[in-house]
């Protein structure tokens, strides 16, 4: 942590930024290192979801996976499971605590990452590609429009922090 504060403070220092005739990346990253992708919502409790077509895939955020610290066991519901917004639909188990997971979105589960079962550190390793958990066929899309966007979910991080 104190590394991530020092590399913090040198780059404001610097005042690097990436600023200039370069594209903008996909993804920003917070002064705290977590990164945020562009192009998913998020809850203020630190899933992501990614709506693609008629299916939303939903995970953890990089924010909440290196929170938890090294996850060694996830618990989700098998396919077929209706979930809430807002309402726990599974957790993960780390090294120092275990923690609800909410779903962001209301629907029927279509899908569940079966490879979280044996390896949860995927999860750690890469949470908005490999270790997504669930795909959820929504049943109110409009639920979406509630949740926050990165730049705002970026925000509500340091925020969070600052407390």
């Amino acid at each position: 942590m104190a590394l991530r504060l020092w590399a913090s403070s040198a780059a404001n220092a610097l005042k690097i930024s990436s600023s200039g005739a370069r594209a903008a990346p996909a993804y920003s990253i917070s002064r705290y290192f977590s990164t945020v992708l562009d192009g998913l919502k998020y809850s203020s409790s630190h899933e992501w979801v990614k709506h693609d077509g008629s299916v939303a895939t939903v995970g953890i955020t990089d924010h909440a996976q290196d929170s938890l610290g090294e996850l060694v066991y996830v618990e989700l519901p098998n396919a077929g499971t209706q979930v809430s917004q807002g309402e726990a639909f599974g957790n993960v188990e780390s090294v120092k605590a275990t923690s609800d997971v909410n779903s962001p979105i209301s629907g029927e589960i279509v899908e569940v990452n079966a490879a979280l079962k044996d390896t949860a550190v995927l999860i750690n390793k890469s949470p908005y590609d490999e270790g997504w958990m669930v795909k959820v066929k929504p049943s109110n899309p409009s639920e979406l429009d509630a949740l926050l966007d990165a730049d705002k979910y970026t925000k509500h991080c340091e925020e969070e922090h600052a407390h």
